[in-house]
C-alpha cells in the first residue's frame, strides 16, 4: 500500500476497479445536462465581448467617442454593458447555495433556466434603452451565476471518482464551446446581417434562449444527487438513485462503499459542528481548520487565475487583436472565432486526457508555464515595437513579430484551457464536505464574479496610454506577474487530488496546512474512505469473486 503511486497511477488503480455498469447513458445524460450549464458563461463572454464591437450595437447605444463622450467615459460605459452579468452573478451565486441545499440540485437547475431566460428576454427587447440593456444583464446573471455552483458540485457528487475530472470539466469545456459558437455567430450576423439593423446582435443572442430551453428540457429526465438526498434524510431515496446512477444492485460492494462513506462522513461532520440548523455550515466553514484551508485555497485560486489576464482576453478578443495589428470588423470577429475554437479543443484535450490521467497539479501546471511564456512574449513585443498604428508597424521584421505575438494570443488560451480555467470549477467542487459544499463552492464563485467584474471594468482602462491607464505594454507585463506568482502558489498551497473519494478529502485536509500543497496526495494515498481503500487493496472485483450478497456488504463495513 505504502508504494501506491499516486498520479496516474492511483487513477488506473481507480478506474480499473470501477465497474463497467457505472459507465452509462444514465450518467452520461446527467453530465451532459448539467456539463452544459457551463455555455451560460461562455456563450456570455463570446457574445458581449464582439456584440460592444458591432456595429449596429454601438450605433444604437452610441458607444463611441464624441464631443461630449471622452475615451474614459466610454470605456465605462462598455465596461457597464459587460461586467452587469457578472454583477448580477455575484448575487446569484449566493442564491445557488439556498437553493441547491433547499431545493436539491434539479430544481434548482430548472429555476435558474427560468430566470435566466427572462433576463435574456428582457435584454434583446431593450430597443435603444441603455437601462434596460444593464437591467436585462443583471438578470441573466442571476440565472449564469446559479450554473458555476449548482453544476460543478452535481457532477462532483454524481460522477465516480475515477472520471470526476472528466465530469467536471465537461462543464469548463462547455464555457468554451459556448464562448466559440458566441464568437461565430457574431462573425456571421456581421457578414449576413445589415449593420444598420439591431438584428445584427439579436440573432446572435437568441444562443442563450437555445441553451437556456435544452438545459430545463434535460433537467427533467436527470436524477437528484445521492448525496444531497442523503444529507437532507432521504436515504432510501439516496440509495435508489446510486443505484440508478451506477446501474448497479444495493448489496454491490461499490455501491455499498459509497454509501458507507457518504453516511460516515455526514456523522462526522455533525459532531463536529454540534448539529444542523442554517448557521451549521457556516460554523463548520469557519471554524474547522481543514475547511478554512479549503476556502482559502478556493479564493486564491479564483485571484491568481483571473487577473493572469486570459479571461480578460476571451472577453475583450477583438480589442487584443486590434492592438497587434488585426484590422477590419470581420477580419476581427473571423480570429476572434479561431481562438474561441482554440480553446475549446484545448479545454476537450484537457477533460479527456489530462486532467485525471496525468492529475490537476500537473495539468494546472503546464496550461500556467504556456501562459507566462506567451503573455511575456506579447509584452516583449509591445514594449520594443510601441508603434502600431491602424494595423501597421515599422518594419518588416516587426510586422513578423506582432505575427509572432497573434499566435502567443492563441497560445494563452491553450494554457488557460488546459489550467487556470478547468482547475477553478474543479478544485471547489471536490475539496468541501457534503454539509458545507453548496456554501464553499458559492463563496468562492462569488468571489469569481466580483474579480470577474473588476477585471471587466478595469481591463477597457487599464489598455488606455496615460493615466489611469498602464497601456497594452503595461497591462500584458502585469499579466506576466500575476501568472508567475501563480505558478508559485500552485507548487506550495494545491494539493494533488485526482483519484481521491470526496470523502477522502478529510483525511488530505487534516495535514498540517505546510504539508497538504506539496506532499499531502502522497501522504494520503489509500486513506480516509472504504472505497478508496479498497482500490489499495483487493479491489471492488476481486470482492465480488469471493463474496455473494450480505457477506460481500459485511466485509466491506470491515473494512
Amino acid at each position: 500500500m505504502g508504494g501506491q503511486p499516486v498520479g496516474p497511477g492511483m487513477f488506473k488503480a481507480a478506474l480499473a476497479d470501477t465497474p463497467r455498469e457505472a459507465f452509462n447513458w444514465r450518467l452520461a445524460l446527467s453530465v451532459v445536462c448539467f456539463g452544459l450549464m457551463g455555455a451560460a458563461r461562455g456563450l456570455d463572454e463570446g457574445l458581449i465581448g464582439t456584440t460592444v464591437t458591432q456595429k449596429s450595437f454601438v450605433s444604437e447605444y452610441n458607444l463611441k467617442t464624441s464631443v461630449t463622450m471622452s475615451k474614459t467615459e466610454l470605456a465605462s460605459k462598455v465596461g457597464n454593458i459587460t461586467a452587469m452579468v457578472q454583477i448580477g452573478s455575484v448575487g446569484g451565486a449566493l442564491i445557488a447555495f439556498i437553493a441547491c441545499d433547499k431545493l436539491g440540485r434539479i430544481w434548482a437547475t430548472r429555476q435558474l433556466c427560468l430566470i435566466w431566460i427572462v433576463g435574456v428576454i428582457i435584454y434583446i427587447t431593450s430597443a435603444g434603452s441603455y437601462g434596460q440593456v444593464l437591467a436585462g444583464r443583471f438578470i441573466m446573471g442571476l440565472g449564469i451565476g446559479q450554473t458555476t455552483v449548482v453544476a460543478p458540485a452535481y457532477l462532483a457528487e454524481a460522477a465516480p471518482r475515477s472520471i470526476r475530472g472528466l465530469c467536471i470539466c465537461i462543464f469548463s469545456g462547455s464555457v468554451y464551446l459556448g464562448i466559440m459558437l458566441g464568437y461565430f455567430a457574431n462573425w456571421g450576423t456581421s457578414i449576413h446581417i445589415a449593420n444598420n439593423t439591431s438584428r445584427q446582435w439579436i440573432d446572435a443572442t437568441i444562443l442563450h434562449l437555445i441553451f437556456a430551453g435544452l438545459i430545463l428540457i434535460l433537467s427533467l429526465f436527470a436524477l437528484e444527487s445521492p448525496r444531497w438526498l442523503a444529507k437532507v434524510g432521504k436515504t432510501e431515496k439516496a440509495l435508489l438513485n446510486m443505484c440508478k446512477l451506477r446501474q448497479l444492485p444495493a448489496e454491490h460492494p461499490y455501491v455499498q462503499a459509497e454509501m458507507l462513506d457518504i453516511h460516515d462522513q455526514l456523522e462526522r461532520e455533525m459532531e463536529a459542528t454540534h448539529g444542523s440548523g442554517f448557521w451549521g455550515p457556516f460554523k463548520e466553514l469557519f471554524i474547522l481548520p481543514r475547511n478554512r484551508y479549503a476556502i482559502l485555497l478556493g479564493l486564491g485560486c479564483q485571484l491568481m487565475g483571473q487577473w493572469s489576464g486570459a479571461n480578460s482576453i476571451t472577453i475583450y478578443a477583438p480589442q487584443f487583436f486590434a492592438i497587434l495589428g488585426t484590422t477590419g470588423q470581420s477580419e476581427k470577429l473571423f480570429a476572434t472565432a479561431i481562438f474561441g475554437v482554440v480553446k475549446f479543443v484545448s479545454a476537450l484535450i484537457c477533460a479527456f486526457f489530462l486532467v485525471d490521467f496525468i492529475g490537476r497539479k500537473r495539468s494546472l501546471s503546464i496550461g500556467i508555464i504556456i501562459q507566462c511564456v506567451s503573455v511575456l512574449y506579447i509584452a516583449i513585443y509591445l514594449t520594443a515595437v510601441p508603434t502600431i498604428s491602424s494595423g501597421e508597424v515599422q518594419s518588416t521584421i516587426a510586422k513578423h513579430a506582432g505575427t509572432g505575438a497573434i499566435v502567443f494570443i492563441y497560445f494563452s488560451g491553450v494554457g488557460w484551457a488546459l489550467g487556470w480555467n478547468s482547475i477553478q470549477y474543479l478544485i471547489g467542487a471536490e475539496i468541501f464536505p457534503l454539509r458545507v459544499r453548496s456554501l464553499g463552492v458559492s463563496l468562492i464563485m462569488c468571489f469569481h464574479f466580483v474579480n470577474q467584474y473588476g477585471n471587466s471594468k478595469a481591463v477597457p482602462l487599464m489598455l488606455i496610454d496615460g493615466s489611469p491607464g498602464l497601456s497594452p505594454k503595461g497591462t500584458f507585463w502585469f499579466f506576466f506577474a500575476v501568472t508567475l506568482l501563480g505558478l508559485g502558489f500552485v507548487w506550495f498551497f494545491l494539493p494533488e487530488t485526482a483519484g481521491k473519494s470526496l470523502e477522502g478529502m478529510d483525511e488530505l485536509f487534516g495535514l498540517k496546512w505546510t504539508l497538504i500543497g506539496r506532499k499531502g496526495a502522497e501522504l494520503t494515498k489509500g486513506k480516509g474512505s472504504v472505497s478508496e481503500s479498497m482500490v489499495l487493496g483487493r479491489g471492488v472485483k476481486e470482492i465480488e469473486a469471493g463474496y455473494e450478497g450480505e457477506d460481500r456488504v459485511e466485509d466491506v463495513e470491515k473494512r
